[in-house]
């Protein structure tokens, strides 16, 4: 009963401390994915990063259009998730175990985002700072104060920064 007991209390730790650094695990649906990867408009050999990738169910779509995929996750249990649901296409997906706040962002053509509204401005800090190249955010859900959204679809908001 000791171990049942330890390994909810570690579930829920594990679950939980993402909240303080992004968002919680939430599956991306078929719909607000398709919405996002079309919104994005990414060809095949662009980058697509995803800070908190979850499951990796956003980096596998990508990945079958071709598209290459770094995610980061910080619950590790999240990160062999998505190595196992992008396992089939490894040669075009990385996924990166880790604080994606302080890992070394990826020059990207185009970010997917699920953020809680409090860290949205911290998103757009490190987005002036890291991307050298035009590129382009579908932001699920939570909008940048500070920009306006190109366009919205099924609850996707596409932003662009040059």
């Amino acid at each position: 009963m000791i171990y049942a007991y330890l390994v909810f209390v570690v579930l829920v730790a594990l679950f939980s401390i993402v909240i303080l650094f992004g968002a919680p695990y939430l599956p991306t649906l078929g719909p607000q994915r398709k919405a996002a990867l079309d919104l994005l408009d990414l060809k095949e050999g662009q980058v697509l990063f995803e800070p908190g990738c979850g499951d990796g169910r956003v980096l596998a779509e990508a990945a079958r259009r071709g598209i290459t995929a770094v995610g980061v996750e910080l619950n590790p249990l999240m990160a062999l998730v998505a190595f196992i649901v992008t396992f089939r296409y490894r040669k075009n997906v990385k996924i990166i175990w880790g604080n994606f706040w302080t890992k070394q962002w990826p020059e990207a053509d185009g970010v997917f985002l699920f953020l809680m509204d409090r860290f949205m401005d911290r998103f757009d800090n490190k987005m002036r700072e890291t991307q050298k190249k035009p590129t382009k955010v579908a932001s699920f859900a939570y909008k940048i104060a500070k920009k306006k959204p190109l366009r919205e679809k099924n609850g996707v908001f596409l932003y662009r920064y040059e």
